[in-house]
């Protein structure tokens, strides 16, 4: 199956080599060229693109070893300043990195599956081919254009490393990732507190009482600390660390991306606009500075015209916030189970609440949801939500026709193949648990399936206005920002309601991981 899997994902990615490539194709050749060519000291110094290099450095070491090989395609690339190079030398040798790079994602699978003491291979097979044919990553890599394939395989890998008992390792396999991307930052309380509680307390002979081990606090501690030394060491005796740190942390941002991500923000965002038509008619005192646009925020502040205004530790704060809840009841429980729900959450909360969040983060909620998302019913309606209303929401990224023709068919095929598969072996289980019937049902679930059935059926009404009404009615090209600003709100309330349905899940379910949930 999985031998399957990767033969075929291979081939469709193969047929995407053409389609529209986004300036995050130039970021990376722009990373090629500075790696290979500049000496260590320059490369967080390098400007002449616009494009500097601003991941952490074990990122910029796997560039400069894909920069080895790149003479073999077009040495060309490799010109600090050659801006904007695209030969089809270089479009094949970068598009075919990302897949060659995916195998630890595979691999990473693999070993998942192998930790997983679920009976139903059938299911397993499904979730795996779920992940690593994500129409997310299908969309960000394949197309658009990242290694978000590359660094999900060793995030995949630490859980597989915590899933078998071996919290050493996935501690390790955390801090590899951390400085290769430093957005998995959003999910390290939940490891922390799991890797502390877990791993370095251990059982004593007197039933149900832990005793803080010394000898793992050490190990885990100087494990980690390598890998930063390995990381950072050199850019430290350089004295060059305050200038890494201004790269991979640039505050000056503003608290929206220019194409808003569906979070909470967006919808204060929205909420603020809205005031602004009231207080016009109503001669209220406005904000004048932030009525100039309607998105702002690629550089610079965002200002509201009515509602407080919002910096960045307002959003660091109240994104600890939410994440606090999650974290004590993990430190109460630290089982695996308990650990990737948290994991989940922290995710959840960084991205709706987080600062200057991209819409692309998403896929940091989705991944780890797809692990748990065939565990029970009420997880399974949740996960669906939440993949529906993050995938659309990555929709405006291919903007043009033909790749929107992609995109629709390759989220459709996913969505048929991956909720189907889990659902019809949900059933299986189910009915082989316990019977169950619509009478077992409140009023209540009933209810909320019939919302949530309705939102769902909303995103074809979406999908044909922001495709075929808007450019039918404002053919002069007025209120071009309309499509995007729909998008956001619309996929903003169904990844909210999916962090509330499992956050009700997570705390007022039961422990037990063989539960079965209905509603």
């Amino acid at each position: 199956m999985l031998k399957d899997l990767i033969i075929f994902s291979t081939f469709v990615k193969l047929l995407l080599f053409p389609t529209y490539r986004s300036t995050d194709f130039e970021v990376h050749r722009n990373w090629l060229a500075i790696t290979h060519s500049l000496p260590i000291s320059k490369w967080y110094y390098e400007d002449r693109s616009e494009w500097t290099l601003d991941y952490p450095p074990f990122f910029a070491w796997f560039e400069w070893i894909l920069s080895q090989f790149a003479p073999l395609a077009d040495k060309e690339m490799l010109r600090v300043d050659n801006l904007n190079y695209t030969s089809d030398a270089t479009i094949y040798f970068q598009r075919a990195t990302v897949i060659i790079s995916e195998l630890v994602l595979f691999y990473a699978l693999k070993k998942y599956l192998t930790t997983n003491n679920m009976k139903n291979k059938n299911l397993l097979n499904i979730l795996a081919a779920s992940i690593f044919l994500n129409p997310g990553i299908l969309i960000v890599d394949h197309i658009h254009f990242q290694y978000n394939g590359f660094l999900y395989g060793i995030f995949l890998l630490s859980l597989a490393y915590a899933k078998e008992g071996n919290d050493l390792m996935c501690g390790i396999m955390f801090a590899v990732l951390l400085n290769f991307k430093h957005i998995f930052l959003y999910l390290a309380p939940a490891y922390f507190v799991y890797l502390l509680r877990h791993y370095c307390f251990q059982e004593t002979s007197i039933q149900g009482t832990k005793k803080f081990s010394l000898k793992h606090f050490f190990f885990l501690g100087v494990s980690v600390i390598i890998i930063f030394l390995l990381s950072f060491g050199p850019f430290i005796i350089m004295g060059q660390l305050g200038q890494v740190l201004s790269r991979l942390f640039p505050f000056k941002r503003g608290l929206c991306h220019a194409y808003w991500a569906p979070n909470f923000w967006a919808l204060y965002s929205a909420m603020d606009r809205v005031l602004i038509v009231f207080a016009k008619r109503l001669g209220w005192t406005l904000n004048e500075s932030a009525i100039g646009s309607i998105t702002r925020g690629l550089v610079g502040d965002v200002n509201f015209a009515l509602l407080p205004q919002v910096k960045a530790n307002h959003t660091f704060i109240l994104t600890l916030i939410f994440q606090m809840a999650s974290l004590v009841k993990l430190w109460k429980r630290p089982s695996y189970k308990n650990f990737l729900v948290s994991l989940i959450l922290n995710g959840y909360s960084s991205f709706l609440f987080g600062w200057h969040v991209h819409e692309k983060a998403i896929l940091l909620v989705m991944i780890p949801f797809s692990l748990i998302s065939a565990d029970n019913i009420a997880l399974f309606r949740s996960y669906m939500i939440l993949a529906v209303s993050g995938l659309y929401s990555l929709f405006p990224l291919l903007f043009k026709l033909t790749e929107s023709t992609i995109k629709i068919v390759i989220c459709l095929l996913w969505f048929i193949l991956t909720f189907m598969g889990i659902l019809s072996n949900l059933n299986y289980k189910r009915n082989n648990i316990k019977k169950y019937s619509q009478s077992n049902e409140s009023k209540l679930s009933y209810l909320i399936k019939i919302i949530e059935n309705i939102y769902m059926y909303g995103f074809i009404i979406l999908q044909f206005f922001t495709g075929i009404v808007h450019q039918i009615i404002y053919k002069d090209g007025k209120y071009p920002f309309l499509p995007l600003l729909s998008t956001s709100i619309y996929c903003a309330f169904g990844v909210i309601y999916s962090w509330i349905r499992l956050s009700v899940i997570y705390f007022l379910g039961k422990d037990d991981e063989n539960q079965e949930v209905n509603s």
